[in-house]
């Protein structure tokens, strides 16, 4: 099962990753500057992640994919890594969808 790891930044806001079972990244939200808001982030991700229709697969000017998951009023609660190709990208959407509605979430401090 998947964890979503809530860290510090060095500028003070909070962040999350959302961790597959193997350890890797699959989704990384942006900057929170409460621990709240970022615990609110992860609550929006585990409740829009199963809708297919809620991510945004892009491609990037270098050629890369990726995609970002939005809440129901567009806004995006978390983008990818980089992809090589449209299938590992489709993958990753996949990972998520599976680990992020039950995944733990655990606070580290750095």
């Amino acid at each position: 099962m998947g964890k979503f790891v809530i860290t510090t930044r060095k500028n003070g806001e909070f962040q999350f990753n959302l961790k597959a079972t193997n350890g890797q990244v699959i989704l990384s939200s942006e900057g929170y500057t409460t621990l709240a808001a970022c615990k609110n982030g992860i609550e929006s991700v585990k409740k829009n992640s199963p809708e297919d229709a809620r991510y945004e697969r892009k491609e990037s000017t270098n050629g890369k994919f990726y995609f970002n998951l939005k809440a129901t009023n567009g806004q995006v609660i978390g983008s990818s890594q980089m992809y090589q190709s449209e299938d590992s990208r489709d993958n990753g959407i996949e990972s998520v969808k599976r680990n992020a509605p039950d995944a733990e979430v655990v606070e580290e401090q750095e």
